[in-house]
């Protein structure tokens, strides 16, 4: 059996409603994961510098562990596990008339603690790049803690994690197809359906491979044009304009930061 062109093409520009559901939900779960466990990754991020050791301990402790355990498997464990030994057990809920069902939020909370675990590290990273000399001179205008973080830390801290934090949300994107595991049918999960049906399966992997690239590409240019507004004072020969923007961000950068995995 050759490649059929016909169908792939048909995939390609007409992928269907269902398609575009799991897409829809892809996106969610994604973005929904992320939100949470920035959250997480804030509260964590701060603890590690607090001035107790117990916190520091207990931020340090979750940290260790939550990056040492799979994807999978943490995926599985809320799901799953939980459930097993009696200890909880999700269920499906309705919100604003939309259901959420129940490997649905085992996939956010599952995901939104792994990213948490790392989102800590680069709050703390981001923390510590503000110089030292503004924190205590704010401290001597008779700035209080919040105050100091709300003017002083977070601005400055966010140049440093919006990269980092960039390419961890791209990566978490690609993340979620594991949790085809659980039941939710995202893209991954509703291609392996239809390859059962259609035996077009390497035509198919390849519109969702297509579409995981779409995904990660628009993210991109979206993460560029927000690095640019926040570094707009480094520079005045930066890219102006949609367009220009987009272009500039989508060129290969030296200094590019590294993405994690």
């Amino acid at each position: 059996m050759g490649f059929d062109w016909t169908f792939f093409w048909s995939r390609l520009t007409d992928p269907g409603d269902l398609y575009l559901i799991a897409l829809g939900r892809t996106v969610v779960m994604a973005v929904l994961a992320m939100a949470l466990g920035l959250v997480i990754g804030v509260v964590v991020g701060f603890g590690r510098l607090s001035r107790f050791m117990g916190i520091r301990a207990v931020c340090g402790f979750y940290i260790w562990l939550i990056r040492g355990i799979p994807v999978l498997v943490l995926l599985v464990f809320f799901f799953s596990g939980l459930a097993a030994a009696g200890f909880f057990r999700f269920s499906d809920v309705v919100v604003f008339g939309y259901t959420l069902s129940a490997s649905f939020q085992a996939a956010v909370i599952g995901l939104a603690i792994h990213e948490g675990a790392y989102m800590a590290e680069i709050v703390r990273n981001g923390i510590q790049a503000v110089q030292r000399g503004q924190i205590e001179a704010a401290k001597s205008l008779g700035m209080g803690t919040f105050q100091l973080t709300r003017r002083i830390i977070l601005p400055q801290a966010t140049r440093v994690i919006v990269p980092p934090l960039g390419n961890d949300f791209n990566h978490l994107l690609k993340t979620t197809s594991l949790a085809s595991v659980i039941g939710v049918q995202e893209i991954f999960q509703l291609t392996e359906s239809m390859s059962a049906t259609t035996f077009k399966t390497f035509e198919l992997l390849i519109v969702l491979s297509i579409t995981y690239l779409l995904l990660t590409t628009v993210w991109n240019v979206i993460q560029g044009m927000i690095e640019t507004r926040l570094r707009r004072h480094e520079r005045d020969d930066g890219p102006s304009g949609f367009i220009e923007k987009a272009l500039f961000y989508l060129r290969p950068r030296v200094d590019a930061a590294v993405e994690r995995r």
